[in-house]
């Protein structure tokens, strides 16, 4: 087991000279870590276990509210970059989730490289596991795209910070309940601001991915009045919904959905979702979706303003499944967690008349809320010792 910890990414210059290709390789990652324009990154650590497979990147981007809470994503990656890319660009958008969301918690975040249907295995689990231990809680970890309940009950084995464990484990179960549900508030909170009514009852939805989030976005959309048609890259999870919703409508694929006429646009599978093209191809007036780092550069979120699209952050909607694992860490209390997830309508509506008020768009106005939030704290030392 070994394991490589870049830590501080904001302070350090690394300016690769003449070396052996190999060095040069890790040179220029180091290098994006600590010039990422997406950056100011605590700490960085790259974990290997050979003897399981296990390649993973853990990325702590603040503890200034309280250790880092982020999901574990098990992706096969096009890169090992890529994934560090990935990694950095979602602890800091858990940073900024967190603040907004009222938790005691900053953001972080780990990917596994590798195919979860062919590479998960109890072992690499379990060396996963002791990694994040080995942290000494400055990260709590959690599910995300990839990992499930029952993975995390085989992570908890190893490591005791952890969450989105099984009620038979002392968890709360799938946080994906309560993601679905956050969105639907954002979504409702939308709706009143462009239609004057919080509610999508006659409007026509679609979304992206019906996987985890999506399956229950569906339900809380249909029992609200709303018209609903899905894509998503796996036939199986369309057939799941159509099988169980008959009215639900179908689309080829993300391409032709953004094109049909809609009242919203949820985008609910990968990040990126919102680039130049699909901007300029929207019919929606309204997006908000579950998917993290919906935007694909900056930028996106001026053209959306442009072009009269209201645009719910997605950090901010889709906070319902962190605030539920971060309940868990008190005794998990489902009543509660869903009464704190509910009010993400007001806090959405807030970011909306802050946008108003300021004359920016609401993702300008999201990150101002949450960077106010942690800059009234500073890290706590008990984050910055092993536990």
């Amino acid at each position: 087991m070994g394991v490589t910890t870049v830590t501080d990414v904001r302070q350090t210059d690394v300016r690769p000279t003449a070396q052996p290709a190999a060095v040069r390789e890790t040179g220029s990652v180091i290098a994006k870590l600590f010039r990422s324009e997406q950056g100011g990154h605590e700490q960085v650590v790259l974990c290997q276990d050979r003897d399981s497979g296990l390649k993973a990147v853990i990325a702590i981007h603040s503890t200034a509210l309280g250790p880092a809470l982020g999901g574990t994503r098990f992706f096969p990656y096009a890169s090992d970059e890529a994934a560090v890319e990935d990694a950095l660009n979602l602890a800091r958008g858990m940073s900024y989730k967190n603040a907004l969301a009222g938790l005691d918690h900053g953001g972080g975040k780990a990917v596994i490289i590798g195919d979860p249907d062919t590479g998960k295995t109890e072992q690499l689990l379990l060396a996963y596991g002791r990694f994040v231990a080995s942290l000494g809680g400055r990260y709590v970890t959690a599910c995300d795209v990839g990992t499930y309940v029952a993975d995390m009950d085989v992570v908890a084995r190893e490591n005791r910070w952890t969450t989105g464990r099984s009620p038979a484990n002392g968890g709360a179960g799938d946080s994906s309940v309560l993601t679905a549900w956050g969105v639907f508030q954002g979504m409702r909170a939308a709706a009143r601001v462009q239609w004057g009514e919080p509610t999508l009852r006659g409007r026509r939805v679609g979304i992206a991915g019906v996987g985890k989030v999506g399956k229950h976005l569906v339900t809380h959309l249909l029992d609200d009045g709303a018209e609903v048609v899905v894509t998503d890259v796996r036939p199986s999870a369309v057939e799941a919904i159509t099988d169980k919703h008959p009215e639900v409508g179908v689309v080829g694929d993300a391409e032709v959905l953004v094109r049909t006429p809609l009242d919203v646009y949820a985008p609910c599978a990968l990040g990126g979702a919102l680039d130049d093209a699909t901007v300029g191809a929207l019919t929606a007036t309204v997006v908000c979706g579950a998917a993290n780092n919906q935007l694909a550069h900056p930028g996106v979120e001026k053209d959306l303003a442009g072009r009269g699209i209201l645009y719910a952050p997605d950090y901010v909607v889709n906070a319902g499944g962190v605030i539920q694992v971060a309940d868990e860490l008190h005794g998990f209390d489902f009543d509660r967690a869903k009464a704190k997830a509910t009010r993400i309508f007001d806090t959405t509506l807030a970011i909306f008349e802050r946008a108003a008020a300021d004359g920016v768009p609401p993702a300008v106005a999201a990150d101002r809320l949450a960077e106010h939030r942690m800059a009234e704290l500073t890290p706590s030392a008990q984050w910055l010792r092993p536990q």
